[in-house]
């Protein structure tokens, strides 16, 4: 980990991915390969028009969830040989197609970038405190739960 650089940011404003892949270059060292994965706010219907999800609502808890993803990147950090890494988690209103969530992952070989980026994302999913509010077509809002698919994902990352 000697050399490793991170930044977590959690901001209700949009970023550039390109502008970030920038910042992020000048931190990666003798990097070979930079993964990233950007996520995205999907709009999908649950069976009736009227209950097409829009947008959403993210809370969180400032600090903790901060220092939460921190501990997830230093995890990932442990497990693959990572020069720099770059999370960007929005919060506040944000509509259907609207970025959400930016992982960037630098590293000399693809493959740890691939994994890293993965495993930060799983664990994101699961771990990091965010609350989630559907706003739907019809107005009203709902909580959205943790999904059991999500649970899955991060038990392949156990050992």
């Amino acid at each position: 980990m000697a050399g490793f650089w991170q930044k977590v940011s959690i901001q209700t404003d949009a970023f550039e991915l390109g502008k970030e892949e920038i910042a992020l270059r000048q931190h990666a060292g003798d990097a070979g390969a930079l993964v990233a994965f950007q996520g995205m706010v999907r709009e999908f219907d649950h069976g009736m028009a009227e209950e097409r999800v829009v947008g959403l609502c993210l809370e969180h808890f400032p600090e903790v969830t901060e220092s939460e993803i921190e501990r997830i990147i230093h995890e990932a950090a442990q497990r693959w040989s990572l020069t720099a890494v770059r999370v960007i988690h929005r919060v506040g209103a944000l509509h259907a197609n609207e970025v959400i969530v930016l992982v960037m992952v630098c590293s000399r070989h693809r493959r740890d970038s691939f994994a890293a980026a993965e495993f930060i994302m799983d664990y994101l999913k699961t771990q990091a405190p965010f609350w989630k509010r559907e706003s739907r077509a019809n107005g009203s809002q709902k909580w959205v739960e943790a999904k059991l698919s999500d649970a899955q994902a991060v038990q392949r990352w156990q050992p």
